[in-house]
């Protein structure tokens, strides 16, 4: 009994020094903000913690990859709430401490010869081109060539060899699966949130800084959710639906299906509100290469009918035309559509400055880095809309065939990869990550989609699980036949 007295006037002792920290913390907080200023404040207070995160990071370079995996997705909302500091370039900063912490890292080493591989090269190759592109003869500001080539052709180079060097394992798959499709559901909620209860005030912020002209047509938002701006919303959740749904006929438990099922719906409804016309493309693209990639007969007569039966339905009837979402959508298939009208005369502006131009006006000198930093160059205010107009205007067509070869040839060979997969549950992976990027891909057209975060993100590391599975499946043939001999 008297032991118990004591253990219990130990806890409550223990508990109330910790109350007593907590005060003097409020203490020192409140002081600090009243003769420093908020900012200096937080920034003193979250010191310790970026300690912490940079000494568990050397110990595990694993943490630095899953941490920017996060950080892809909430970088824009922190942005929109905190004004000032460029949230940006904190991705570039994640990614090299990572590429430090894996230097330095005192445990498994790592060889770089693992490195070997065509989609390595292939960045190499395109990061070249982009530094070629300084010397363009339009002499681009060098400031907007750095802005612009770090979504152009940095995280591609930085990404991809860090998945292959710290992702060794087939679970890390299922990993990077469940963090993606986890973010995308919260992100579908979030923007729920914004269409049935409206905006926060740092929101309603931007909206009025000028964004409500693409977000609030007809009086109606376009939800945003926690990602840059609608588009990158809608071909974000339109890519993860496709992903949602390869995995849904995938070998797993009903439960497990169930829950991927579930997951793909919400998503698709996190599209449907966003707007964004141009995520069809990638529902078509990314389905397209998933039926064919299932080498199922019944199920790709299925999936095509049900596709074509809803392209059918937006194009040839008005069913659900009273809905705002699907309005917007069902505009995306006519030819008459205002907006595609006005890009196509920006297309035609930008034909004629191109004729003379076959290695483009320069990486930054289009867009927003473009209007920032190249006002004095002619595509600067020309609104390029697809990031395939982006790329033939940076790059010239000679960069956009190169460029434009580049992404089929990862295309073909991820279908190669896929089709010699023999392990059941690897090749549905396999097909989600291929079917998801494409349908990306094809998204660029219509939007600049595969040049943000955490588009890019996504399809970079995607990328890089196919190119390097077939080791997993080589491990698991050959533990499939150690077991038949025993």
């Amino acid at each position: 009994m008297q032991e118990n007295t004591l253990y219990t006037s130990n806890r409550i002792g223990l508990k109330n020094r910790w109350l007593i920290v907590g005060v003097l913390l409020s203490i020192v907080l409140g002081w600090l903000i009243a003769s420093m200023g908020i900012t200096i404040a937080g920034l003193l207070l979250v010191l310790p913690f970026g300690i912490a995160f940079l000494i568990l990071l050397f110990l595990n370079p694993r943490i630095g990859l899953i941490s920017f995996i996060f950080y892809c997705f909430l970088m824009p909302t922190i942005g929109k709430h905190i004004v000032g500091p460029q949230f940006g370039l904190l991705v570039d900063g994640l990614l090299v401490l990572t590429w430090l912490a894996v230097f330095f890292y005192q445990g498994t080493k790592f060889r770089l010869r693992h490195l070997d591989i065509d989609l390595v090269w292939l960045a190499l190759i395109w990061f070249g081109i982009t530094v070629l592109e300084i010397g363009n003869p339009t002499r681009p500001n060098i400031q907007g060539w750095f802005q612009e080539m770090r979504s152009s052709a940095l995280y591609w180079l930085l990404t991809v060899p860090l998945v292959i060097l710290i992702f060794k394992r087939k679970t890390d798959i299922g990993l990077f699966l469940h963090i993606i499709i986890i973010m995308s559901v919260l992100g579908a909620f979030y923007g729920m949130k914004q269409l049935y209860l409206g905006v926060d005030s740092a929101e309603h912020r931007w909206l009025e800084e000028g964004a409500k002209k693409t977000h609030i047509l007809f009086g109606k938002l376009r939800v945003f959710s926690y990602y840059s701006e609608a588009a990158q919303f809608g071909a974000s959740q339109a890519h993860l639906a496709v992903m949602c749904i390869a995995l849904t006929v995938g070998p797993y438990s009903f439960g497990k299906k169930i829950l991927y099922g579930f997951a793909g719906l919400l998503i698709f409804y996190g599209m449907l509100i966003s707007g964004t016309r141009g995520a069809m493309g990638a529902l078509v693209g990314g389905g397209f290469i998933f039926l064919i990639l299932m080498k199922q007969t019944r199920i790709l007569i299925a999936g095509m009918v049900i596709g074509l039966g809803f392209i059918g339905m937006l194009k040839f009837t008005s069913i659900g035309s009273g809905n705002d979402q699907i309005r917007r959508l069902r505009s995306s298939l006519d030819p008459n559509d205002p907006s595609l009208q006005a890009r196509l005369i920006n297309q035609r502006i930008l034909k004629d400055i191109m004729a003379s131009k076959p290695i483009g006006m320069g990486v930054g000198t289009i867009g927003q880095w473009g209007r920032t930093y190249n006002k004095h160059i002619a595509t600067a205010n020309i609104p390029p809309d697809s990031l395939y107009v982006k790329m033939w205007a940076m790059y010239g067509v000679i960069g956009f065939i190169i460029w434009f070869g580049m992404m089929f040839y990862i295309v073909g060979k991820s279908a190669g990869i896929i089709w010699e997969t023999r392990d059941p549950v690897l090749r549905n992976q396999l097909i989600s990550l291929c079917a998801g990027s494409f349908g990306s891909l094809v998204c660029s057209y219509g939007n600049e989609v595969m040049n943000a975060l955490p588009s890019s993100a996504i399809v970079y590391i995607s990328w890089a699980f196919v190119f390097i599975s077939p080791k997993w499946d080589s491990k698991a043939l050959s533990a499939c036949q150690k077991q038949k001999r025993n």
